[in-house]
């Protein structure tokens, strides 16, 4: 038997990325597919978790492109150019990371092993090959097409991803892993998710066995499964794999499952899965394998022999559904907390006295010389910016696609519809408008946060108000985006330069009221629970005290709650007694 032991650095790895050390990003990706969905979309999530990336949106015009044109490539993470490529005669249009024909990226890194991490010369990094892809690409295939070649002509630059491709159709997850010092390129698998099953991934590499191609037949609707020639070979010749061919995982050889991969990022799958399938619900070993205990059983649960050591109760790749998933649903899988779980952040002195379901980083702490660790949800305080991408194969493709973009927490922001075929941007989500270190008032990144900020001091008062308004006004624009799909799609058939602009104004005027009236709702909100105090109200409207000249009627004094009081009192014994 030949196995690469595990090696301290990785868990390592695991715990930096997590802690947003700048080798890269803690972000959660869902998938679903068509017949998973209640209205026949496909929809992949994507949350952009970083402390120091801005949330706004992207916006990349059509274009035509004279011959001998290059592009630039821009590194997605500390925006310096890196080099210039040929740039193709047309480019779609793209807005955030969906482009005009309905085509949705996400991505999670999983770093791996840390030979592979760096490649000599290589300057295109995962995002700007997103990019490409989406501009290039009108189908989700043709788009992992895009991506291959241009690693395979000039390197990778990153480290070990998985993302989410899909379009009205179909949803795909591609792991990627660079050759690092050894090669030129990535060695690779792409997987198209079955239809009425949804997956995820969560910084931990998903792909385990998959059905060896003879060639990427890419034009083949039969073929789910792509990958690079040499994903087997390029493994055995540099000795991270030793068996036979049927017997190869890309994520065991590539990015082996440790405590880290458990805990901190596929326990976010789970609980995604948890909630929507029985079977990995009511599972003890899928529960035992989220708190980080990984197994490795001589054979597998289907009893097939294990002669690599590979973790045995790790989670499926994609699960069924118990019920067909809706719009609203998904917005709360990307809300999640861990929330009925054993894992739960709602409890215990880390959530405070006001239930805080997060936990300041780092990730880990020390204590008289053992280790603890804070956990890692869906939903986190560092998200730049998340958003739900919703392809749609019944109506045309600029109408079809919305792009539900928030910024900041998605716990606490509200998801605004943005049709994938809109030619201008909201100007408060419009990128340039604010940075992490240039203040905007008018910038949805910077409302979002002043809201979710506030939330956070005492968030089992404040938060249930904002989550009530939450849903007011995502049920509203999900109803007007149904109104205005019909009114578009009737108008694209005989005129489609109208159409977009109806949904071009329809977005941005959708987006840009929306941040107004979540300042207002900031106002009200640092109103009513400023200096601990909470003010009477109704119907998010500050009362006075009948007197017509702003005085407000004495406020109630919530406190800290009689549990948290007792915990302090025996904390301090009698040390506070009258």
């Amino acid at each position: 038997m030949f196995r690469i032991p595990l090696r301290p650095s990785i868990l390592v790895f695991t715990i930096m990325y997590l802690s947003g050390c700048p080798v890269s990003k803690a972000c959660t990706n869902l998938i679903i597919t068509k017949k998973a969905s209640d209205k026949g979309s496909v929809m992949i999530t994507y949350s952009a978790d970083s402390h120091t990336r801005y949330g706004s949106l992207f916006f990349y015009p059509a274009a035509d492109h004279p011959a001998g044109s290059m592009v630039d490539i821009v590194h997605y993470e500390n925006g310096k150019i890196t080099g210039r490529i040929p740039e193709v005669a047309h480019t779609f249009s793209v807005v955030g990371f969906m482009n005009e024909h309905q085509v949705a990226i996400g991505e999670t890194t999983f770093g791996g092993h840390d030979s592979l991490q760096s490649q000599p010369g290589a300057f295109l990094d995962y995002g700007s090959l997103m990019k490409l892809a989406l501009q290039r690409a009108s189908t989700a295939r043709q788009a992992i097409r895009v991506i291959a070649e241009l690693m395979a002509e000039y390197g990778y630059a990153s480290h070990g991803e998985s993302l989410s491709v899909s379009d009205a159709n179909e949803a795909w997850i591609m792991e990627i892993i660079g050759k690092g010092r050894y090669e030129k390129g990535a060695v690779w698998v792409a997987l198209m998710i079955p239809d009425g099953y949804v997956s995820g991934h969560a910084n931990q590499a998903r792909i385990t066995f998959f059905p060896v191609q003879k060639a990427n037949k890419w034009d083949d609707p039969a073929q789910t499964c792509f990958h690079s020639p040499d994903v087997i070979s390029f493994a055995k010749k540099n000795g991270f794999y030793g068996g036979n061919e049927k017997d190869f995982s890309f994520s065991d050889v590539y990015n082996p499952v440790d405590f880290g991969g458990a805990r901190f990022c596929d326990a976010r799958v789970w609980s995604f899965f948890r909630q929507v399938n029985q079977g990995v619900r009511e599972n003890p070993y899928y529960t035992e394998y989220a708190l980080g205990s990984i197994r490795h059983a001589t054979n597998f649960p289907d009893g097939k022999p294990n002669p690599h050591a590979y973790a045995t109760n790790r989670l499926p790749l994609w699960v069924k559904p118990d019920i067909p998933l809706s719009l609203p649903q998904v917005f709360a899988f990307m809300r999640d907390h861990y929330e009925g779980t054993p894992l739960s952040m709602t409890d215990g002195l880390g959530a405070g006295p006001f239930a805080l379901p997060y936990r300041w980083r780092p990730m880990e702490f020390k204590i008289d010389s053992f280790t603890y660790i804070n956990e890692r949800a869906i939903a986190t305080q560092q998200t730049g910016y998340t958003f739900v991408a919703q392809s749609r194969n019944y109506l045309p493709d600029p109408v079809g696609g919305i792009f539900w973009f928030g910024v900041d927490d998605a716990d606490g922001c509200v998801f605004a519809p943005m049709y994938c075929g809109i030619t201008e941007i909201p100007e408060a989500y419009r990128t340039g408008n604010g940075s992490m270190i240039q203040w905007s008032d008018n910038s949805a990144f910077w409302t979002f946060n002043l809201v979710n900020n506030w939330a956070y001091t005492r968030y089992n008062m404040i938060h249930p108000e904002i989550a009530q308004y939450q849903k007011e006004l995502e049920d509203k624009h999900i109803a007007e985006s149904a109104a205005t799909d019909l009114k578009a799609a009737a108008l694209y058939k005989t005129d489609q330069a109208a159409a977009l602009s109806l949904i071009t104004g329809f977005s941005v005027e959708t987006g840009n009221t929306l941040v107004a009236a979540w300042k207002s709702l900031f106002h009200y909100l640092f109103m009513k629970y400023m200096d601990g105090n909470r003010k009477k109200s109704e119907g998010r409207q500050l009362l006075d005290n009948g007197n017509g000249r702003g005085i407000p009627p004495p406020p109630s004094h919530p406190g800290y709650g009689k549990e948290w009081e007792r915990r302090m009192v025996e904390n301090t014994g009698g040390r506070y007694r009258k």
